[in-house]
């Protein structure tokens, strides 16, 4: 359903209300929190591992966790955003994950920390899709929506990349601070929310909740991710990796059956139709899987070799950061130019650059020949990539599958993430690297990690690398259009949905218009 905010004249939503400001920004400091959350506790693992005397598998599992209850529930979270109402799902997730972050911070024990984590990962799971298909509801679709979700997913790439600058200073306090932090920023942001979030109606027209297909994706998502980070310790080939891959699998197939028979599916799979959505899902994997990898492996590299402090180490990916930060409010305007493939191939193109420059690496630091150009082009690859694959995924999907679309993105993120920096960690660890190894040994062992990141980064490029040939005939600006989820037709009509969303194409079609409320 259409937005209250989105039902003025065309020509008064070029400036926007100070309501629609502060509504943008209380959805941009939830997902702040988010990215920050994932990032922010890596820094100070040592410090709680000494504290409450955590082997190193349990002390996996604080960050393991998280990413269990944010992955393993992004579908559920999105469907419940569409069906149960945008706002009121936002605001009891928000919530939650204030006083998960509360209690996380003052536990003693660490079953109980990784309890307070797992429920903070469910919590993000149900404001990020949310939050982003608020957004993609109240502005209106074009050079508007491109400009928010910009603002948007630069606000998540700098959450996730100041997130170590803040827990390198929080842990020369106190790790538990860096727990603490997020409980009075998402209670502010729950006051604001509470006057600014705009009403939305419950989606009437789906017919139920499809609680088969809840209950099937939800599990094979939390198998899925659980095994990914279980298979380095248990071992790939093992017995137990192996039947738990085919558990995944079997409950995938079970999840696909159900959602093809579904009067009211969690996932309409005709949205997988549309090359434009499935290259934004597989690039969301390809884009975030590498670069947690890579930021696991430079921060062992950097304390482990160079004996750089956790604040040191924070303050070398600093440059990214703010690279990313000070870009907030202008890739909106060059998706509009350039449209979202060019955009994302430049971006991915940055990034194996960005990464491949890091292979030259060595005991020796080399901050400004090696660390610093690294982090500038990863950072600008960051700040291209990232709001461009949220822009792409949900341009010309209908306000009532915004959710289910957002879940998919950010399962794809996360499901991604997991299984890459778990093939990484696989890579690195093959060759016994840590086991009393020299410090050279250990960089070696490094090596094929960066360059496994790389090859992951390159994958991503050629996916994205379809979607530059534009369908002959096509009209610059226009988009896929979601056909309406009561249609049992194609999913999409053959349109351009990669080219830019410029000029007078750029808001929404006439066949779009229909299907709004």
């Amino acid at each position: 359903m259409t937005s209250p905010l989105t039902d003025v004249p065309e020509s008064a939503q070029e400036r926007w209300s100070p309501r629609l400001w502060g509504t943008l920004l209380v959805l941009c400091a939830a997902m702040f929190l988010d990215a920050l959350d994932v990032s922010m506790v890596g820094v100070a693992l040592p410090s709680i591992a000494a504290d409450l005397d955590l082997s190193t598998a349990t002390l996996q599992w604080i960050v393991s966790g998280y990413i269990l209850g944010y992955g393993g529930l992004l579908l559920l979270g999105g469907r419940a955003a569409d069906l149960l109402g945008r706002r009121r799902v936002f605001l009891i997730a928000l919530a939650v994950f204030a006083v998960a972050s509360l209690f996380g911070g003052l536990v003693d024990s660490g079953p109980l920390l990784i309890a307070s984590r797992f429920v903070k990962g469910l919590s993000a799971a149900f404001t990020a899709p949310a939050g982003l298909s608020i957004i993609t509801t109240t502005f209106k679709e074009g050079p508007q929506r491109n400009r928010a979700l910009s603002i948007y997913t630069t606000c998540a790439a700098t959450g996730f990349s100041m997130g170590l600058v803040l827990s390198g200073l929080l842990t020369e306090l106190s790790w538990r601070w860096t727990m603490l932090l997020p409980a009075p920023v998402a209670l502010i942001a729950l006051v604001f929310a509470l006057r600014l979030i705009p009403h939305s109606a419950r989606d009437g027209s789906s017919g139920g909740y499809d609680l088969p297909g809840a209950v099937t994706g939800t599990a094979a998502m939390l198998l899925l991710v659980f095994t990914v980070v279980e298979a380095p310790e248990a071992g790939w080939a093992s017995a137990r990796t192996l039947l738990s891959f085919l558990a995944a699998a079997a409950l995938l197939v079970a999840f696909v059956l159900i959602e093809r028979r579904s009067p009211s599916p969690l996932v309409r799979l005709g949205v997988l139709r549309s090359g434009s959505q499935v290259r934004a899902q597989l690039g969301a994997a390809a884009f975030f899987g590498s670069y947690v990898a890579f930021q696991f492996i430079v921060t062992q590299y950097m304390q482990s070799l160079l004996g750089w402090s956790a604040l040191q180490t924070a303050l070398a990916f600093l440059p990214a950061g703010v690279l990313v930060a000070l870009s907030s409010t202008k890739i909106g305007g060059i998706v509009d130019r350039f449209g979202t493939p060019r955009v994302i191939a430049t971006g991915f193109t940055l990034l194996v650059v960005g990464y491949a420059l890091f292979l030259r690496i060595s005991l020796v630091p080399q901050y400004a020949a090696v660390v610093l150009p690294s982090m500038l082009l990863i950072g600008a690859a960051c700040a291209l990539v990232f709001p461009s694959l949220n822009i792409q995924a949900t341009n010309g999907v209908d306000d009532r599958e915004q959710g289910m679309v957002s879940g998919l993105l950010n399962t794809s993120i996360q499901v991604g993430g997991a299984f890459f920096l778990a093939v990484t960690t696989a890579v690195i660890t093959a060759g016994d690297a840590h086991g009393g190894a020299s410090p050279q040994q250990v960089l070696d062992g490094f090596r094929p990690g960066l360059a496994v990141v790389a090859v992951i980064a390159l994958a991503g490029l050629l996916i994205t690398l379809p979607g530059l040939r534009r369908p002959r005939g096509a009209a610059v600006g226009s988009v896929v259009v979601a056909r309406s989820p009561d249609t049992d037709a194609a999913a999409f009509e053959p349109v351009a949905s990669d080219a830019p969303t410029a000029g007078p194409a750029a808001g929404t079609s006439p066949a779009k218009a229909v299907l709004r409320d």
